[in-house]
This record gives structure tokens, sequence and C-alpha cells, in this order.
């Protein structure tokens, strides 16, 4: 069984054509971490971005005001527009 990742994505940064890590790890020694390229990872465009950021934003302050409901609600509503 492979080991368990219990932490948020990992950064390096390339120093003298090597990666480096910013931050130290829990990783057991010898662990291979496969590594990609982020910039455009999520084929959005700039305005698509902006518009996915905006509606976080809006979703956030939705539930900082109590504009919330359950997540079964949600689901029956999902599936009454099927």
């Amino acid at each position: 069984m492979g080991y368990r990742y219990g932490m948020s994505a990992l950064k390096a940064r390339v120093e003298n054509g090597r990666l480096k890590l910013d931050e130290p790890t829990d990783l057991p020694e010898g662990t291979v971490v496969p590594l990609e390229i982020s910039e455009d990872w999520d084929d959005l465009d700039d305005e698509e971005r902006d518009a996915l950021h905006e509606a976080i934003r809006e979703g956030f302050e939705d539930a900082k005001a109590g504009r919330t409901i359950s997540a079964e609600q949600w689901v029956a509503e999902l599936r009454a527009r099927l």
C-alpha cells in the first residue's frame, strides 16, 4: 500500500537547474513525487478564471451572510432540474 498524503500540494522552485522545495516535508526518504508544471493546468482563459474567482467570492459572502441551504436540499434541487 502506498503512502497516504495528508498535506497540501508541495511547491518547489528551480535553483541552478534543480527543483528545491520551499518547505519541509515528512515524506519518507526515497519517495518519488510526480511533478507537473502548473501553467494553464485548468484550461481556463483569463476571463473564465476571473468569473470563477468572482463566483467563489460571492459564494463565500453568501455563506458568511447565512444565505445557504443544506447539501440534501441542493442535491434535490439539482435533480429536479434534470
